[in-house]
């Protein structure tokens, strides 16, 4: 492989977590065909436009149930060739018998099984992540569209490990991100993971905490190590007229609104804990025309509808949707004084950023990232209270709401902080460094 071709005309292969594409998808109600055409934004799009203006070419695998052979798509919004792949025959074999993809345990993904067949089926769980990519398929397609490098969304994940054992055999650089994935799935991931990150280039992580996490548990060394935050278009993420976005949604000029975006788990994005902190919110504050805007949906909607009827909670206006439009997103977002984010668990968030970049004071609990975004506390436009605590919640959101003043000029820090750390331009800049860096140290290695 030429240097010089990495310098000019680096192409990297982009690969998602989890064992099929549709595993993420179906939660959120979009098709396959949908994603490629109306979905924007996020870390993997951002990645991808962030890097194409770094003048880097991507290329998104993905490993898809609704292929048989390769299939090329362009994204829509980016212009990015997107491969579908199908799973392999051992994987498709093995998921034909599953009840749930997704469950931890073999009865959760199974079904109700005894004796043989349960310890044959605890193996089969423990492998199955491992045999999803096409390893074979996949080679082939990378040599055709001549990738320079592989990029896995997640390290911690078997995709990862499968990876780094092909760009062994390929003489390409792997590369990972951190999202959010730092527990394991398979008890062989404690064998395969030291090795698959001995053997890869390098990792991109923005959490200090997870930085620190892997350089403790796995001893990987800090050059290895790029902290490169999730990228954002500035130029489609920015306020608007608050009253005019009120008015296009209907919502009423005089209320007070504090408003929450992303998928409706209610474990790891702690709308529980939210859902306690809104009844504190409304109770401090009788009178007043006090909304809850919630935009989203995902696994965990019915339970969340339940919760909130079960609570009596009022001034909820719940979009039970995945809202593909940025435009309207725009529209929600400008249209709150403060911005919540109540996470048990995160990688790098973009939901807040995007509330920042639209003006939002931001009031979110600490989890992993979130700390990282507000360096500088209240000076970056956010306040940060610990995790799982409602009462800590409630208290800080209505500090913004009793404060409309100070709420504006922590929205104003807010933007600032976004324009001046995650721009597509700063962060492409960024990865394309480190990428190509750190793929030609690999290769000098080989």
């Amino acid at each position: 492989m030429s240097f010089d071709k990495i310098k000019l005309e680096p192409t990297i292969a982009l690969l998602h977590w989890g064992d099929l594409i549709e595993d993420f998808l179906d939660t959120i109600g979009v098709s396959f065909e949908a994603f490629c055409n109306e979905i924007t934004g996020g870390w993997m799009f951002g990645y991808i436009e962030a890097l194409r203006r770094a003048g880097v070419r991507t290329v998104l695998f993905c490993i898809s149930g609704s292929v048989t052979e390769p299939v090329y798509y362009t994204h829509k919004d980016t212009g990015a060739k997107i491969c579908a792949l199908p799973a392999s025959q051992p994987y498709q074999t093995i998921r034909r018998q599953m009840v749930n993809p997704q469950g931890w345990t073999v009865r959760d993904m199974f079904g109700e099984v005894r004796g043989l067949r349960r310890l044959v089926l605890t193996g089969v769980k423990s492998i199955a992540p491992y045999l999803a990519t096409p390893l074979g398929l996949l080679e082939r397609e990378l040599r055709r569209e001549n990738c320079q490098a592989i990029l896995c969304q997640e390290y911690e994940y078997p995709r990862f490990d499968a990876c780094t054992w092909l760009g062994w055999r390929m003489g390409l650089p792997v590369f990972a991100t951190f999202q959010g994935g730092d527990f394991q799935v398979s008890p062989w991931e404690r064998l395969s993971r030291p090795i698959a990150l001995k053997a890869s280039a390098g990792l991109i992580i923005a959490s200090q905490t997870e930085v620190q996490r892997v350089q403790t548990r796995y001893g990987v060394p800090p050059a290895k190590i790029a902290r490169i935050f999730n990228p954002l278009d500035l130029t489609l993420w920015q306020p608007m007229d608050r009253a005019e976005a009120r008015q296009l949604l209907g919502l009423p000029n005089e209320a007070e609104i504090v408003v929450c975006h992303g998928r409706i788990e209610i474990r790891r994005k702690g709308l529980d804990i939210l859902l306690e902190a809104w009844q504190q919110v409304c109770s401090d504050r009788p009178g007043r025309d006090l909304r809850l805007l919630l935009v989203g949906t995902g696994s965990d909607a019915e339970k969340l509808s339940q919760r909130i009827a079960q609570m009596q909670l009022l001034g909820i206006v719940w979009v039970n949707e995945y809202v593909r439009d940025r435009a309207l997103m725009r529209q929600y977002l400008s249209a709150a004084d403060v911005y919540t984010l109540p996470s048990r668990h995160e990688g790098f968030p973009v939901a807040p950023l995007e509330a920042m970049a639209c003006g939002l004071p931001v009031v979110a609990a600490d989890a992993p990232g979130v700390s990282d975004i507000f360096e500088g506390g209240e000076a970056d436009g956010g306040i940060v209270v610990p995790r799982e605590d409602a009462a800590a919640l409630a208290g800080a959101i209505g500090r913004v709401l009793d404060d409309r003043i100070w709420g504006r000029e922590l929205g104003k820090r807010a933007r600032i902080r976004v324009e001046t750390h995650f721009s597509l331009e700063a962060i492409g800049g960024q990865l394309r460094q480190f990428l190509c860096d750190r793929s030609l140290a690999h290769i000098r290695q080989i």
